[in-house]
């Protein structure tokens, strides 16, 4: 077993999970070494907690449990009861994390953990046909570890390489443009047990792909300047100029930011934090993952002048699971700043402005992008959403008050105080200063990143990047707007299309319900499960989209299906919940032809097949007689 190194930032959580000579080390409990590798446990969590970070214990649980895993390739019991004692914690509350997190197992996955991306747009280019050429090859069963512990094939939500899919991750790294050459090497690879480290480079090579810049990626500045303008201009006085430049939050909701900021550093407390959301789960998402790879120096020095100005000594990058493969850039940037003075203790020579930036990488959870859910999985918890008020500015991160923006906002920030608020201003409309990123993904010429000001129009966008005949375009996500060819010259801003950057394009000779499927399989995955509306409501829409999928619908369904969604819209405990249904309830409305042309010919069929369910009955009593069965007498068609 490796030696832990010397803190846990500098853990690699991107090595994969081998021995030396490449051998699982806990394929099975029979595995030899494994009773030597759990006779060991205890040690290497005795490292782990004694180079913890500054947060209680029990708040790095969820860093804990990923370390675990890529030490042993899934959370083994015995790991689970040591670390529950050395953190006073109840065991039960270590199995409930482990059990709510996509990417942590109780069991092994294999040697080489395969999840290919199951976005919608990943299976417009074809990722279904090369998931199951994988399968086929390797001889696996989807989601079931082979029989020699060498490798897993399954499914993940969106990994955020929609424009250069299909992708997968193995063993959390990212593998863009898969055909199926590149799958028939893959699978030699996996079978000669070819270390993931001396696969061929340029698999891994992940492109910012960015097709349009405006001001946010054009207008550079030089490290340490934002800091250097606080300290220069003073806090209050940077506060006002970002009030003054209109930013609001990119993360759809548009909140202003420097009135979030102000909430925050007005509440007395003894200690305040900085986190930076880059749980970028949406599908059809991937503009953090360009500014995190390129932008980062921007990033952290947006998130340090906020700390100047409400007064936090420790920020959070909460980092999705599935941008591992960039964790290990974005560590060395934060080191580079502890060293050149713009992290740490006396940042930049002044005394007592002391701010340092930890990352904390998530472990698959759609729900983690919600911020009280974020600030949970933060405390080493599961991820459900808090109630609120109080609010995370007033009582955030472990009680604190907490400021909560993405990339994309913190980024900006960092530009203003460079530039001022007039260079925000020069872009974008009254209510919706500056520019935005889009993510642009599905059936047109040039996928990729674009930077547009706010009041661009969706027609404008959809030239740009070489969309023809569009049927339909997907603002915001899964969780968003479906929107006909007839409001095309809508504009992507706060007072009229919102969004956090995800824009999925469907051509005329898309089946749109295959994208509503898609869509309402994801909710049913990712809900917390916490509120009935979103557990039970979204697993009841799931259930009759694929009834319609098959043919047995009638109308009746549909009408069950505006009324469940109603439902999950007014009665859900959080954002995910009310916004889940939104996919289903707008094709309805503005799609009905996709939902009709499917119908079964009665006002009614059952969702429950009673007579089927009598069949085991029937085989154990011998009798298949008709008054063994159910009769069931469709209504006949009033189709001539």
């Amino acid at each position: 077993m490796q030696e832990p190194p010397d803190s846990i930032q500098q853990i690699s959580l991107t090595a994969p999970p081998w021995t030396d000579d490449n051998e699982s080390i806990a394929t099975q409990e029979t595995h030899p070494g494994y009773a030597l590798q759990m006779h060991q446990a205890e040690s290497f969590i005795n490292e782990l907690l004694a180079r913890a970070d500054a947060r209680p214990a029990s708040g790095s649980l969820l860093q804990y449990l990923c370390l675990i895993q890529r030490q042993y390739s899934c959370i083994p019991e015995t790991t689970v009861h040591v670390l529950a004692e050395r953190l006073s914690i109840p065991a039960s509350q270590v199995f409930s994390v482990i059990d709510f997190y996509t990417f942590l197992h109780r069991t092994p996955r294999g040697d080489f953990d395969i999840l290919f991306s199951n976005n919608i747009t990943d299976r417009m280019l074809g990722s279904q046909a090369l998931f199951g050429r994988l399968c086929q090859i390797l001889h696996v069963e989807p989601g079931v570890p082979r029989a020699d512990g060498r490798v897993t094939v399954d499914w993940t939500s969106c990994t955020g390489l929609c424009d250069q899919g299909p992708g997968m991750l193995v063993n959390g790294i990212a593998v863009s443009s898969l055909d199926e050459k590149r799958i028939n090497e893959i699978a030699e690879q996996v079978e000669n047990k070819t270390p993931l480290k001396q696969w061929p480079a340029d698999w891994f090579e992940i492109k910012d792909n960015i097709q349009r810049r405006d001001i946010l990626l054009s207008d550079q500045i030089v490290n340490g300047s934002a800091i250097e303008a606080l300290i220069n201009k003073g806090a209050e006085n940077l506060l006002q100029a970002i009030e003054q430049s209109g930013l609001r939050g990119r993360g759809g909701a548009g909140f202003p930011t420097a009135k979030k900021w102000r909430f925050c550093r007005d509440t007395k407390a003894d200690d305040y934090y900085v986190v930076c959301n880059a749980d970028e789960g949406e599908p059809g998402t991937f503009k953090d993952r360009v500014l995190l790879n390129s932008y980062a120096d921007n990033l952290f020095e947006g998130m340090t002048v906020c700390a100047g100005i409400i007064g936090a000594k420790k920020g959070y990058l909460y980092l999705r699971g599935e941008y591992l493969y960039l964790r290990e850039a974005l560590e060395e940037t934060l080191q580079q700043r502890r060293q050149s003075g713009l992290l740490g203790n006396n940042i930049l020579g002044q005394e007592g402005f002391d701010f340092d930036i930890d990352i904390h990488l998530g472990a698959g959870a759609y729900i983690c992008g919600e911020e009280s859910a974020l600030l949970e999985s933060l405390e080493g918890k599961r991820g459900i959403p808090r109630k609120r008020p109080p609010y995370p500015v007033n009582q955030g991160l472990f009680g604190k008050p907490t400021v909560i923006n993405n990339v994309e906002t913190f980024i900006n920030a960092a530009k203003i105080a460079v530039f001022g608020a007039d260079w925000l201003r020069a872009a974008g409309t009254e209510q919706s200063a500056g520019t935005k990123l889009l993510s642009i993904s599905g059936d047109c010429e040039r996928p990729g990143i674009y930077e547009y000001p706010f009041g661009t129009s969706v027609s404008q966008i959809l030239a740009d990047c070489g969309a023809a005949d569009t049927q339909a375009v997907q603002v915001a996500g899964a969780a968003g707007t479906t929107l006909t060819a007839d409001a095309f010259e809508r504009s992507i801003c706060f007072e009229d299309l919102a969004t956090g950057g995800s824009f999925m394009v469907f051509n005329q000779q898309r089946e749109l319900l295959a994208m509503v499927k898609n869509f309402s399989d994801f909710f049913r995955h990712e809900s917390c499960g916490f509120c009935t509306p979103c557990r039970v409501g979204g697993a009841l829409i799931n259930d009759l989209v694929n009834k319609v999928m098959v043919g047995h619908a009638t109308q009746l369904d549909l009408e069950e299906m505006k009324n469940i969604g109603s439902l999950m819209q007014q009665a859900s405990h959080c954002g995910l919940g009310a916004t889940a249904p939104n996919a289903v309830l707008q094709t309805l409305e503005k799609f009905p032809d996709i939902y009709t042309a499917r119908l079964a010919n009665r006002s009614f069929e059952p969702a429950f097949d009673i007579d089927a369910a009598l069949a085991p009955s029937r085989k154990i009593t011998r009798r298949d007689d008709p008054g063994a069965h159910i009769a069931y007498e469709p209504e006949q068609s009033s189709k001539p």
